[in-house]
């Protein structure tokens, strides 16, 4: 069941193109903010939207693919894990962060919709 422990699924589109960095010993990473949409019915019955914003982190070929793949405004499936980090700023200041590590994710978007990992 340890497979299980931290594992999600998110369905969304891309706020901007993905971004890739190259690091010097070959790796490869790849950052991306994707809007998922809530549907909900206020008080009046009426249909409003909420829009989640979530940071999808891509390593190695899997970064690669996504860089190639994707782009802003594609309808992508991410499957991959919660990370949780700190950093520290410019000014000092410790940063939290939460990010989705990708393990695949699938381009909803292209006619050839295929599954990369």
């Amino acid at each position: 069941m340890t497979h299980l422990s931290n594992q999600v699924q998110l369905i969304g589109h891309l706020g901007a193109d993905p971004s890739l960095i190259s690091f010097d010993n070959g790796n490869n990473l790849c950052k991306a903010d994707v809007a998922i949409n809530e549907y909900y019915k206020d008080k009046e019955g009426e249909t409003q939207t909420r829009t989640h914003w979530h940071r999808v982190v891509g390593w190695g070929k899997t970064a690669e693919l996504m860089s190639k793949l994707l782009k802003k405004g594609s309808k992508v499936a991410f499957s991959g894990k919660i990370v949780k980090r700190s950093y520290e700023d410019k000014e000092g200041q410790t940063r939290y962060v939460t990010e989705v590590h990708v393990h695949q994710f699938l381009n909803l978007t292209s006619s050839e919709a295929k599954v990369a990992s």
